[in-house]
């Protein structure tokens, strides 16, 4: 295996003995009978439970196994290709929230992954897509993996963090970024929302070890039934934030197009 993990008290190498992973720190970590490892120490938890919740994952799964979002799925693919020519890449996935972009990665691209997320039960749920995958219960802003031990990095709608990611990328290393657009879900948010305000999102800066080599905007219309409707509204923060009489109102609706909005961007290691 080339993924390289270091423990998340020490920063020593961990090895792997059936069934934990150790380092001469004298730190084991079990590996959970449905085959992930948790790496995320209590001190370095926020919540009693970080991350998205079971019915936020659970609705992200139904909605993407249905292939509703296979355009942004095959952009990323394209990029990962493009950017990342080697016959197995070794592929962190940060943010992988249930694990359907990650296991797509890992067949499309011949890659070795390795699948992050600070959500247990979604690492949980990302074992039953593969059991060749590394799943890994972590927090990205510390992430367990060994300095240049990497070749791409992806960011699916998730937390960037440059100097980390330039941390374990080797050198013509790629991350590759995606994020949401100004018009990215329009039509739903004016119907859960009393005003929609126009929003003017700006890309984080690439900081200085890393050089953007691309960035592409894309958008295509999805039109939903009200149960998918439903489904994508409780895989989003949106679900928690809207009124009850906007959740009504969006129950009324039998079918609506949306329109998806995205970027990729892609970041090469100077």
């Amino acid at each position: 295996m080339n993924i390289q993990l270091i423990c998340p008290l020490c920063g020593r190498d961990l090895k792997r003995n059936d069934p934990t992973w150790y380092c001469e720190g004298n730190h084991s970590f079990d590996i959970a009978r449905q085959g992930y490892v948790n790496l995320l120490p209590v001190q370095n938890k926020k919540s009693l439970h970080p991350g998205d919740t079971k019915e936020m994952l659970a609705a992200r799964r139904i909605f993407l196994n249905q292939g509703h979002y296979l355009p942004i799925e095959e952009s990323v693919i394209r990029a990962i290709q493009q950017y990342c020519q080697k016959e197995t890449p070794v592929l962190a996935d940060i943010g992988c929230g249930e694990g359907y972009y990650t296991v797509s990665f890992e067949k499309a691209c011949h890659a070795e992954c390795v699948g992050i997320d600070i959500a247990k039960d979604g690492v949980r749920m990302a074992c039953a897509r593969s059991r060749t995958v590394t799943w890994l219960v972590a927090t990205a802003s510390r992430l367990p993996l060994k300095d240049s031990s990497v070749d791409c990095v992806t960011a699916m709608f998730s937390l960037f963090l440059p100097q980390e990611y330039a941390r374990i990328l080797r050198q013509g290393g790629c991350v590759i970024e995606v994020t949401a657009g100004e018009d990215h879900l329009r039509e739903l948010k004016s119907i859960i929302y009393e005003e929609v305000f126009e929003q003017h999102k700006h890309l984080p800066n690439c900081g200085s070890e890393l050089t953007e080599a691309e960035c592409r905007e894309y958008r295509f219309p999805l039109t939903l039934s009200d149960s998918e409707l439903q489904t994508l509204l409780m895989m989003t923060p949106h679900f928690w934030r809207i009124k009850k009489e906007r959740r009504e109102a969006l129950s009324a609706v039998s079918q609506l197009t949306v329109t998806v909005h995205y970027r990729v961007r892609v970041m090469k290691k100077k």
